[in-house]
């Protein structure tokens, strides 16, 4: 797999608490029928911070995320994005978000051009501008060479960094990433989550990243740690080892999510 740029792998920023809120979540309650699924989740994403949403499989990350997305209803609690409610000014709400959901969603039938224009027409860009964005996004991405090529002939890997372009096309304030890199080899993996915090730190994008990958998360990013719907626990590194009076994240986070652990 190609090399991302270099700068793409500097360390991750500490966010000035002060930076203007792109993400406010509160009081986020949902339901399958009987089942609950979340339960009173809330918390906040500035401009330029990378928050990681660290949960094991079935801890409520994907449904956490179909809400922030409107996939499904919210109904309970709010949601709002770059300052705009998300149940009282959906589309406004939404174009400032840019989404790398965990299934793929490109059509495979369609080169990476023509997957990305018709992300740009959807948010009505010129196609003139949508070019020349696509262009860029794919350069920063190493993938600029592959734009004619069948997006059904790409690897996993490159599937997943054309998905971030699209994602980054219409320049929005806030990006989600669900579980982006699962299934992905380790060099493709640290090679997207290092891009990806070079976003937040040199664009200001406030990024959202779910996984429960360990080895994504860096010391300067926040964590919140969700289990069973619930969050257990919330900030960086550092102040997680010393809640959890652990050595390392691992064993942070497999305390936090004990069965028997107090939410």
């Amino acid at each position: 797999m190609n090399a991302l740029p270099a700068e793409a792998t500097a360390a991750s920023p500490i966010t000035d608490p002060a930076a203007p809120a792109v993400l406010e979540v509160a009081g986020l309650g949902f339901s399958y029928g009987a089942k609950r699924v979340l339960e009173s989740v809330g918390f906040t994403v500035r401009r330029g911070e990378f928050l990681v949403l660290l949960g094991p499989n079935g801890a409520g990350k994907t449904t956490l995320f179909s809400l922030l997305t409107r996939l499904y209803e919210t109904p309970e609690g709010t949601v709002r994005i770059d300052g705009h409610a998300l149940g009282r000014e959906p589309c406004r709400a939404l174009a400032a978000m840019g989404v790398v959901f965990q299934q793929p969603t490109l059509d495979l039938d369609l080169t990476v051009r023509q997957n990305l224009l018709y992300h740009a027409a959807l948010h009505g860009l010129h196609r003139r501008d949508a070019l020349a964005r696509i262009d860029a996004e794919l350069e920063r991405l190493a993938m600029k060479e592959r734009l004619g090529e069948k997006v059904r002939n790409l690897n996993g890997g490159h599937r997943r960094r054309v998905e971030i372009a699209r994602a980054l096309v219409h320049r929005p304030r806030l990006l989600l990433l669900d579980e982006p890199t699962v299934g992905l080899d380790v060099p493709s993996r640290e090679a997207i989550v290092a891009h990806v915090h070079a976003l937040a730190r040199e664009r200001g994008v406030a990024v959202l990243w779910a996984t429960h990958l360990i080895d994504e998360v860096r010391d300067g990013d926040r964590v919140v740690v969700l289990h069973h719907g619930r969050i257990r626990a919330e900030g960086t590194v550092p102040e997680l080892l010393r809640e959890t009076r652990t050595a390392n994240l691992g064993a942070a986070f497999a305390a936090l999510t004990r069965e028997d652990a107090q939410p």
